[in-house]
């Protein structure tokens, strides 16, 4: 498996050497020449972000993915290119992007003047060396209702707990887009390129060249790089690509300088993401921006959201640390309506997001799941108990996003989340204690995704969590997957797909399930 990996990492080896490369790439380059033989695009390419007429190109010009010292620290010219064909016979733009050391070599190019709707095959150069060709493809024109959108949502994929055969399939399937919610990486674990049979915590990243190698330890995967390359993806972040369960500025050993290992994490994140984001000023990543707003035409507005860099620090936890835990309503931090998931600047970007929508279907895209998924019966004196890490840990917070969600009549609210790796079905309400009636009618669908490979509670805990709560239509958490959606202007129809087995690359995928959504008809129906 290494040396496969080896190989296919090296694969450029026919063609020029990086040290020619840089040589090519012009006089004002200065560097020692690297390791002979050594291909520049280990990491493979991206693209994101898809606007009507743009979209973003990436690479991170890279000889070995274990070792950042493959690269010399000089800034080297990135050729690119965007055309009609694979073949790339017919160039509808190109030009030349700046990888530079302060960045890890990494590239972002916007690339603007395309057409609407309409997919292309891109490419990076250095030297002789020639990158992956990628596809990518633009969003449908403003005011436009195109007949189908077509989306496959992943989440979390511990490198330590798999191997990533979900972005095989993923790739297979060839969507419009990929949605990502968070937990592309792990901040802990050995660093060696094959998926390894056991779990070992080490090596945890607090810096940024830690979290710059844990990064291109993920992206060396060959599936993984095959699922960029399919399609453009949109992505948001949960608590890993920093450190467990943290909240705003502080994460569960209340490290005194966490900021500055916050600032890394966004750092690197930015570096290896294909993300639409200007590079702060200062060069500093204290805070990023990464909430969005992305609309296919009329059919679908995407609402992505970032419900870690602001939110309110967990409630009652653990004298003497931070992170999650499990309380009761005797916990009354939790009813305080000053705590936010979001904080209330993005709470104001949503509701407007909502009320000026004009989109089929309204679809948020964020980390976890966002129905009340108590642990022990509601009808108990107390009325459960509550993971305080998730939505159910903010309910005043929650409170507001359905209020505003009512009061904008935005059409067809479908929730997506990720983060606790079981596959959901549910349907939200504004009382989770009372059932559905006219009174307390459902507000929207959530569906949430399954995790790529971090493992997950047994299967029969899962299922005492589903009848616990009759708004939880089906829950499975024994499958590693992600799930494909489809939307038209009609319905949505979700497939949960489960991989056989985690650890094997080569592993066949089954359809677990599958739930569907009329158009104006809010709440989960399964379908198969």
């Amino acid at each position: 498996m290494q040396q496969q990996r080896r190989i296919f990492l090296l694969r450029g080896a026919r063609l020029a050497g990086l040290g020619a490369a840089l040589g090519a790439a012009g006089a004002s380059v200065a560097a020692p020449a690297p390791r002979a033989q050594a291909y520049p695009f280990s990491l493979g390419v991206a693209s994101g972000s898809p606007l009507p007429d743009s979209v973003i190109l990436w690479t991170r010009i890279l000889a070995d993915p274990l070792n950042a010292q493959s690269m010399p620290p000089v800034a080297v010219p990135v050729r690119w290119e965007v055309a009609h064909d694979q073949a790339f016979t017919r160039i509808v733009a190109a030009g030349t992007a700046t990888a530079s050391p302060a960045l890890a070599h990494s590239v972002h190019v916007d690339v603007k003047g395309l057409a609407p709707a309409r997919w292309y095959w891109y490419r990076f150069m250095l030297g002789d060396a020639v990158s992956p060709a990628g596809r990518t493809r633009t969003a449908p024109a403003p005011g436009t209702m195109p007949g189908l959108l077509k989306l496959a949502v992943a989440s979390c994929q511990h490198w330590e707990f798999g191997a990533y055969a979900a972005h095989r399939h993923i790739a297979a399937a060839h969507p419009d887009l990929v949605v990502f919610l968070g937990d592309y990486i792990y901040e802990w674990g050995p660093y060696q390129l094959h998926h390894p049979a056991s779990a070992q915590r080490v090596n945890e990243s607090y810096s940024l060249p830690d979290y710059r190698a844990r990064y291109a330890q993920y992206k060396s995967d060959p599936d993984l790089q095959a699922a960029h390359l399919a399609a453009p993806w949109i992505v948001t972040w949960d608590d890993h690509e920093v450190a467990n369960d943290y909240a705003r500025d502080r994460d569960e050993l209340l490290t005194p300088d966490f900021a500055a290992r916050r600032a890394a994490a966004y750092q690197a994140f930015y570096e290896h993401m294909p993300l639409r984001l200007a590079t702060p000023r200062s060069g500093a990543f204290g805070d990023v921006r990464i909430y969005q707003r992305y609309d296919w035409g009329q059919l679908a507005r995407l609402h992505v959201l970032d419900d870690r860099q602001y939110r309110a620090v967990q409630a009652c936890a653990p004298k003497g640390r931070g992170g999650s835990s499990s309380v009761t309503r005797a916990c009354k931090a939790l009813a305080d309506p000053a705590r936010s998931m979001l904080g209330a600047q993005q709470e104001a970007w949503l509701a407007e997001g909502f009320a000026s929508s004009k989109a089929r279907w309204n679809i948020v895209a964020q980390q976890t799941p966002m129905a009340q998924s108590s642990q022990l019966p509601l009808t108990t004196p107390g009325g459960g108990r509550f993971w305080n890490d998730g939505w159910d840990g903010y309910p005043a917070a929650r409170a507001r996003l359905f209020d505003a969600l009512v009061a904008s009549r935005a059409a067809n609210p479908v929730i997506l989340s990720g983060d606790v790796h079981t596959f959901y079905a549910t349907d939200l309400l504004a009382d989770f204690g009372r059932p559905v009636s006219a009174r307390n009618p459902v507000i929207a669908t959530e569906l949430c995704g399954t995790s790529v490979t971090s493992s997950s509670r047994g299967q029969a805990r899962t299922q005492q969590f589903v009848d616990m709560n009759p708004h939880i239509k089906y829950g499975r958490s024994d499958k590693r997957g992600f799930m494909l959606m489809e939307i038209t202007p009609e319905s949505t129809s979700t497939v949960f797909v489960g991989l056989d087995n985690v650890r094997d690359p080569n592993s066949a995928a089954a359809r677990l399930a599958s739930f569907g959504v009329a158009n104006g008809r809010p709440g989960a129906r399964r379908t198969g």
